[in-house]
């Protein structure tokens, strides 16, 4: 006869073991804060509410975390390296970071790139947006997807692939284009160069997108992926708000994409923005970006306050 005394399984299985920051500040106490507060504020996003706190409590422990998994491919790669006979160029350990609009995913990615520099054993770490494979405006208006920037259609799929497969692979140099945010285009002629990094971070919204029809897709080509993750009003907020920050700074710049909304009064300017959110941040979120939340090795869930509330950790 079964014990009437033991404990239920999960109504709701979960791949993840979730953590409250403070269990998981604990996990790497003798991981030390090498940021100082000016170096925070040059990596800290608009919107963002990062501290020196959450930094010791949450991104530091991450990043020993990622710096052990990074050590834990190396000696992998060494090991089939010796089984095979060979002596195999060593690769670079890649990272995509993934999450909404407005969420904090690029101060995230910054900030884990300043982190994992900081340990011995991968001074190299560099920084990739997806930004930079998103099809110039021409091409979108040609298209005719110009109000879909964002979804995964609107990116230069193949290039992205490649390029991240030919770091991968230990090429000793690769160039992205880059992507102006001030212009909302990509720069003709300007480009992003890679050289053979220890580490490289891929970060994007649809980063941890699956492969499709049997195809290889970019989430095969990572060692490890980072969801940062909150509920979508109060990302809808954050969003609103860092509009209204950049009307107040980047968008009076002449050659802003979104000068026009430096001079419209403020409710109409923030109207606007709640509709691009709702016609197209939205949509985009809970059809594409969300549904990929659930293929991540770890997720930084974020509460009303922008702070990470808690760590989600694939167990299996």
């Amino acid at each position: 006869m079964a014990d009437a005394t033991a404990a239920a399984p999960p109504t709701h299985p979960t791949p993840f073991v979730e953590i409250h920051r403070d269990a998981w500040a604990a996990l790497a106490p003798r991981a030390q804060n090498p940021l100082t507060e000016t170096e925070l504020v040059q990596l800290r996003g608009l919107g963002d509410r990062l501290d020196l706190q959450e930094v010791s409590d949450v991104y530091v422990p991450l990043s020993r975390l990622i710096n052990l998994y990074a050590a834990g491919a190396r000696n992998l790669h060494r090991a089939t390296s010796d089984f095979l006979g060979e002596r195999a160029q060593r690769t670079p350990f890649v990272i995509g970071v993934a999450g909404s609009v407005a969420v904090g995913k690029s101060t995230v990615a910054r900030l884990l790139r300043e982190l994992l520099s900081r340990w011995s054993d991968t001074p190299r770490v560099e920084l990739i947006t997806t930004d930079g494979f998103l099809y110039p405006n021409a091409e979108l208006e040609r298209r005719g997807i110009m109000d879909r920037k964002g979804f995964p259609e609107s990116y230069d799929r193949r290039s992205l692939l490649k390029f991240v497969s030919l770091v991968k692979s230990g090429a000793p140099e690769v160039r992205a284009p880059f992507y102006s945010h001030l212009e909302y285009d990509i720069v003709p002629g300007a480009e992003v160069v890679v050289r053979q990094p220890d580490i490289l971070i891929v970060e994007g919204l649809n980063v941890l997108q699956p492969p499709i029809g049997g195809r290889l897709a970019l989430s095969d080509l990572f060692d490890f992926t980072v969801y940062v993750d909150a509920r979508t009003h109060d990302i809808e907020d954050w969003f609103v708000e860092r509009f209204r920050s950049l009307r107040e700074g980047a968008f009076n710049q002449k050659d802003s994409f979104f000068h026009r909304f430096a001079e419209i009064p403020e409710d109409e300017a923030l109207g606007f923005a709640r509709q691009v959110w709702r016609s197209v941040n939205e949509p985009n979120l809970k059809q594409n970006v969300q549904p990929t939340r659930s293929r991540a090795t770890l997720v930084l869930r974020k509460g009303a306050d922008h702070k990470v509330a808690s760590v989600l950790l694939r167990k299996i």
